[in-house]
């Protein structure tokens, strides 16, 4: 089971670089306002969606106490972060404050999993 646990961790860590990374590269395109919401930010969103439901799921089966108000948190922000990204994903350009909002949320997330113990 740890080896399972193990693998959907490295899948969700990957889907966080997608979308970060998706975020990124959209940084010079804030400069100018050609901004847009790239297939990588959607993809690593509901990557990072579908393996957080199965950690959450795969702790349960251990027994392992997972922090409610941490877990609902990061969904909370994924939510929001994936409303975002599937309602603008057909636009051409983009508000830079949509991108700069998926990338803090992103970041925010990424602190909550590793500060909040």
């Amino acid at each position: 089971m740890d080896v399972l646990t193990h693998l959907f961790v490295g899948l969700h860590i990957i889907g966080i670089a997608a979308l970060l990374g998706g975020v990124l590269t959209q940084m010079n395109a804030m400069r100018g306002g050609g901004a847009r919401v790239v297939p990588a930010m959607l993809h690593g969103a509901l990557t990072m969606l579908v393996t957080g439901i199965v950690l959450v799921g795969l702790s349960e089966a251990q027994h392992v106490h997972l922090s409610v108000p941490k877990i609902g948190l990061k969904l909370a922000f994924l939510v929001v972060i994936l409303g975002l990204v599937y309602v603008k994903r057909d636009e051409e350009t983009v508000e830079k404050g949509v991108v700069a909002t998926v990338g803090a949320l992103t970041v925010a997330n990424i602190f909550i999993a590793v500060l909040w113990t």
